[in-house]
């Protein structure tokens, strides 16, 4: 984490997973990555373990250039869930990853076809106004981790909150299969 000064740090880069108590439907069982933020502004990050099992040629009603067609979409967040926006992840060095949520149409189809596992496409973002972020995390709504390639591979996301679980310990792991709805356990 980037040190801010005043005992602030910045939490891009990191992985926001939501904790097993979490109800809040945008959320629950969602694994973010956070890629701004600054606790005198805010954060910005999107869902990366929701696929909507869909792909770009099927949500657009024009045909997009061809390499983009087959790139997977995300549900990304419940903020601006009206726009598709691609966005790259890089790896920066073998411990830190960012994600660019600029990529324009051309550079999104040049990394299909260059590197067509480095791009997505979301519908939605999370975002957090200046320390509403901060307050979440004292009140343990949130479990932050450090992203690993392994962890990452496009396969796994849809599982990724509770493999994640799992490598918390057994009190985490027990909390991750209670149902949904308590009253069916």
């Amino acid at each position: 984490m980037r040190d801010l000064g005043k005992g602030k740090e910045s939490l891009a880069g990191k992985l926001l997973v939501a904790h097993p108590n979490m109800l809040d439907p945008n959320f629950r069982r969602a694994v973010l990555f956070i890629s701004a933020h600054e606790p005198d502004e805010g954060a910005l990050g999107v869902i990366i373990n929701r696929p909507l099992e869909k792909h770009v040629g099927e949500l657009v009603t024009e045909l997009p250039p061809e390499g983009l067609a087959d790139v997977p979409v995300f549900l990304g967040g419940p903020v601006g869930k009206d726009k598709l926006m691609f966005a790259a992840f890089e790896w920066e060095n073998p411990n830190a990853l960012k994600i660019n949520h600029s990529v324009t149409v051309d550079e999104a189809n040049d990394l299909a076809t260059t590197d067509p596992k480095s791009i997505c496409a979301f519908v939605g973002y999370a975002g957090w106004s200046a320390g509403q972020l901060e307050a979440e995390m004292k009140q343990n709504s949130w479990v932050l981790q450090k992203p690993k390639r392994a962890m990452l591979k496009r396969e796994r996301l849809p599982k990724l909150w509770f493999e994640i679980m799992r490598g918390l310990g057994p009190w985490f792991k027990m909390l991750s299969a209670a149902p949904d709805d308590p009253s069916l356990n």
